[in-house]
């Protein structure tokens, strides 16, 4: 056995002395205890022979060559993860060393990092129109299935109610999340409009409903114009109206959820500031009314502000209840989160301070301009639908090829010939729309990309 020059515990007599410790021959035989011999693989590794740092470089970068990014594309792919310009600041502040590195310090030496959340905390707030929010989670869907498990804590109830149009990936997780807890029921769409079916939802919510979900706009993009309507159907009920928002950046246009009655929102935070990346660069936001019964079973931590013992001097640091989160009762917590996470949340802040109120009105309204000019122009395409639903949209619409005897997936790959990146193929998910896919519009498509894809749209049917 070698040593190794950077891990103390492979120096064999350390070694000996933790194999006797724990009552254990070799590595191989603790293998054995924890691994079923079932799935032991015995045979031999078929591994290539060993190369150069330089050689393995440039074999590596010709299979990724045949990639392609965001950079060499038009991207039209939403669906929770979206195409926004990105402020170089925001980089810089990503790549901070005491931002990107410093995630875990004491009291004393994080206050400028426990400042900056706070903020973030301020401006989410006021985004939403919420009293409290929370340090966020690791995305989006995370944040729908920690918001599912707020009203069944608060009511005691057995029964969560969720619409038909949603992400699948993030029903799977909300049916995870309160497996133990709750059912959950789906709430069908008008046909027609794309909005949820308020008699539907009359007819399926009881004293046994602790929360009612929506999303707005929805999955599908429509933007959902009865929410005060349903928000007193859910309230009258005894549960909590729970609101999700898929891009923060509509609510540049969009009355917050806080305006119509939410209890408590979730929502995705990659629109702030935060690029795309595979499977990577994401940030899930949590928040209530300031309610006590609500405050208390919100599942992540807080960063509160108070007075100092100098006068006039404010001070930053955690607030948490009891077993709240995995730093204070790592053994009872009610949830946990990663490191990134708060990175995120600090560049989520940065952006938010430069853009300020107005400029996300104005880049709300820009992108509604750009996207209502998509759709018009694709609905001008004889074989086309776009979009399905005759609910007003912000950013996704729909846009059904089935007329045109070619599936999404024929379409979307006759489109990559043209640098182009189609729409989510919603087939699988949404049978009953046909071949239909999800288009996303952003101010990062200029006209001339918008009546490019058109054009080649065009060419392809």
């Amino acid at each position: 056995m070698s040593t190794h020059p950077y891990m103390p515990n492979s120096v064999p007599k350390i070694k000996e002395e933790m194999y006797r410790e724990i009552g254990i021959s070799g590595v191989e035989e603790l293998i054995r205890k924890l691994v079923p011999e079932d799935i032991i693989f015995h045979g031999e590794l078929s591994l290539p022979e060993a190369i150069s740092e330089l050689e393995l470089k440039r074999h590596l970068e010709s299979v990724l060559s045949k990639n392609k990014i965001t950079e060499d594309l038009s991207v039209f792919l939403g669906a929770g993860s979206y195409p926004h310009f990105v402020p170089s600041l925001c980089d810089e502040i990503y790549s901070r060393s005491e931002f990107a590195t410093a995630y875990v310090g004491d009291v004393y030496g994080d206050y400028g990092k426990f400042q900056a959340l706070f903020e973030f905390q301020s401006m989410v707030g006021d985004l939403l129109e919420m009293d409290v929010v929370s340090l966020p989670t690791y995305d989006g869907v995370s944040a729908a299935g920690e918001a599912a498990r707020i009203p069944t804590r608060v009511t005691g109830r057995k029964e969560i109610l969720v619409p038909k149009i949603i992400n699948q990936e993030k029903i799977s997780t909300i049916e995870n999340y309160v497996e133990l807890l709750a059912d959950v029921k789906l709430v069908d769409y008008d046909p027609e409009t794309g909005q949820l079916d308020i008699e539907d939802l009359k007819e399926k919510i009881s004293s046994e409903t602790a929360g009612v979900f929506i999303e707005n706009p929805s999955y599908l993009g429509v933007i959902e114009t009865q929410t005060k309507e349903i928000g007193e159907i859910v309230h009258d009920h005894g549960a909590i109206f729970v609101v999700g928002v898929n891009d923060p950046l509509s609510l540049g246009v969009l009355s917050a959820p806080g305006d119509y009655g939410a209890d408590v929102v979730y929502a995705e935070g990659q629109p702030l500031g935060l690029h795309m990346g595979c499977g990577g660069i994401s940030l899930g936001v949590l928040a209530c009314r300031d309610e006590p019964t609500l405050v208390e079973v919100m599942p992540q931590l807080f960063l509160s502000v108070t007075k100092t013992a100098r006068e006039g001097e404010l001070g930053f640091s955690w607030f948490a209840l009891p077993e709240r989160m995995m730093y204070v009762a790592r053994e009872k917590c009610r949830s946990f989160v990663g490191t990134s996470a708060g990175l995120h949340a600090i560049v989520a802040g940065v952006y938010l301070s430069l853009m300020g109120p107005q400029g996300i009105r104005e880049l709300a309204e820009l992108i509604m301009y750009r996207s209502h000019y998509a759709i018009k122009k694709i609905s001008q395409l004889g074989e086309i639908k776009a979009p399905v639903f005759k609910g007003s949209h912000f950013e996704e619409f729909t846009v059904n090829f089935t007329n045109t005897g070619k599936t999404v997936k024929e379409i979307n790959k006759a489109l990559l010939e043209h640098g182009i990146q189609g729409g989510k193929d919603l087939s699988r998910e949404f049978p009953e729309l046909g071949n239909t896919a999800l288009y996303c519009v952003t101010e990062l498509h200029t006209k001339e990309d918008l009546d490019k894809l058109v054009s080649a749209l065009e060419e392809v049917i």
